[in-house]
């Protein structure tokens, strides 16, 4: 599959479950303590500066990042989903692009959050993905991971009846840990929860925290 044959899926598909989707996860925040603390964690690390949620869907997780302090902005493929993001945030940020080719300096970010955004990234284009994350990262940066564990994809057809399908990729945490570390990061910490049954969860969750070797430069 191409970039341009994945990239124009993902976009169809959560263009077509916009609205379903930021229903269904309003408040996915609410019920989930650890994601909540490990964003915590995050924008501690990161401090001042600009951050990145690529992937961000309809924003809720920006406008968490936000409501910590953060300078953050959203970036997704979608149009459907940055209409919700954009309608339910106005005050924040959002633009439409790619995260394997960021319209971003080099070295321009504080922190990046793929938060269970590169789930529909190709393995083999990992690399590739995580070297633009360190690219755009200044020395010190710090970039959140979250993804689902396992080996198998899960597929969804016919999501709340909308005629799309997607492929959603779990991960191994010590093969992403691999990757990042190949790309030049340095990690920082490994998190992993058990699956919660209350939440409708089959597989443990994952969160990597790893920072760009360096010395963040005066401001």
């Amino acid at each position: 599959m191409t970039d341009a044959e994945f990239l124009t899926a993902t976009r169809s598909f959560y263009d077509a479950v916009a609205d379903d989707y930021a229903d269904r996860f309003r408040d996915d925040l609410t019920a989930r303590p650890l994601e909540r603390a490990v964003l915590g964690t995050f924008a501690a690390l990161v401090g001042d500066g600009t951050v990145a949620d690529l992937g961000c869907g309809p924003g809720r997780t920006t406008a968490r990042l936000a409501s910590l302090g953060l300078s953050v902005f959203g970036l997704d493929l979608s149009a459907s989903m940055l209409a919700i993001a954009r309608r339910e945030n106005p005050d924040l940020r959002f633009e439409q692009g790619s995260m394997l080719d960021l319209d971003l300096p080099d070295g321009g970010l504080a922190g990046v959050l793929c938060w269970y955004s590169s789930i529909h990234t190709p393995v083999e284009r990992l690399p590739g993905l995580f070297a633009e994350f360190h690219r755009v990262l200044a020395p010190g940066g710090t970039l959140l991971l979250g993804f689902q564990v396992g080996d198998a994809p899960r597929r969804y057809d016919n999501p709340w009846g909308h005629a799309v399908s997607l492929d959603f990729l779990r991960r191994r945490p010590e093969d992403m840990a691999r990757l990042l570390t190949e790309a030049g990061f340095a990690l920082y910490s490994r998190t992993v929860r058990e699956p919660d049954e209350a939440l409708g969860e089959s597989v443990p969750q994952a969160f990597l925290l790893a920072r760009r070797p360096g010395t963040p430069s005066a401001s």
